[in-house]
């Protein structure tokens, strides 16, 4: 090798050689995307937010602008409104109960589908995967009619139970894997200290299930918190109109007094943006550990 080509070598290893400060930032092409993505995200939730605290006049005469001056009335009296309160302890009371009857079923249904071998379990298992293709939209109709006849509507309970039945095959979906993924080793073992399938599932199951049961859970709450359809047809007492419910409801008596709707709309979708910021690690953990199980 000539002199010369050995002095070109480390300038081509030196140009050759990969970024290290790009591979650590990425491109900025990504970055821009990513920006765009979560402005168009953000950007009508900052608007309502910013809305409530403006008045009628701020909105019609520049509807982008923010509050100049800043006013807290539309806010103050959402939130000393007792219809308003009442209608979150009904969504509360509908995702509670939806949520722990949901996780409650759907914990013991996938141990029996993922431990049991029995006849037909391949297909009870397919039909739970095809109620994730069966959408409320689809069923309201029939669903009225046998809440109707039941006598439920206008009964919390006429959203419950529809809705348990709606999220059991995400649960279910979700749960088998990691219930699949218990060692049957621990299960031999737990079964020469003398422990039944009934202490099994107690003692080892659902210990080692809490981070699908804490993310169907989470998913149960978010989807009945966020329900609209099924209560738009059930419930038609404002007694017992859930969140949803109750900010059309609103949109609608004050429909001239934009202000106010904003304010209000902003603090229904607050506590389910708040509550899903602080479980969305949970949310991904527990899919990741489904899809790895």
């Amino acid at each position: 090798m000539t002199a010369t080509a050995l002095r070109a070598a480390p300038r081509q290893a030196r140009r050759s050689r990969p970024n290290r400060n790009g591979d650590k930032w990425g491109s900025p092409v990504t970055y821009f995307i990513a920006l765009v993505f979560i402005a168009a995200c953000l950007g009508p939730i900052l608007y309502i937010i910013l809305g409530g605290f403006r008045s009628n006049a701020q909105i019609s005469v520049s509807p982008a602008g923010l509050p100049n001056p800043w006013k807290f009335d539309n806010y103050l009296g959402v939130l000393t409104s007792t219809t308003f309160w009442q209608e979150i302890g009904n969504s509360l009371i509908v995702g509670i109960a939806t949520t722990a009857v949901v996780v409650i079923l759907g914990l013991m249904v996938s141990y029996v589908l993922a431990r049991y071998e029995f006849k037909g379990r391949g297909a009870m298992y397919s039909l739970f995967a095809a109620g994730l293709m069966f959408p409320l939209t689809v069923a309201i109709t029939p669903l009225y009619i046998l809440v109707k006849d039941l006598g439920l509507t206008n009964n919390l309970l006429g959203v419950i139970l529809p809705q348990i039945g709606f999220a059991l095959p995400t649960t279910v979906i979700i749960l088998v894997p990691f219930i699949k993924a218990i060692p049957v080793e621990l299960e031999e073992a737990a079964a020469l200290d003398g422990a039944s399938r009934l202490g099994f599932f107690f003692r080892m199951v659902m210990p080692l299930s809490i981070p699908g049961v804490v993310t169907t859970g989470i998913l149960a709450f978010i989807g009945s918190w966020n329900n609209y359809l099924l209560p738009l047809f059930i419930l038609n007492d404002q007694a017992t109109f859930t969140l949803p419910l109750g900010v059309q409801a609103f949109s609608s008596q004050y429909s001239v007094d934009t202000a106010k709707v904003l304010a209000f709309t902003s603090l229904s979708m607050i506590p389910a943006l708040v509550f899903f910021a602080l479980f969305q690690k949970r949310i991904v953990g527990g899919l990741t550990g489904a899809v790895k199980g």
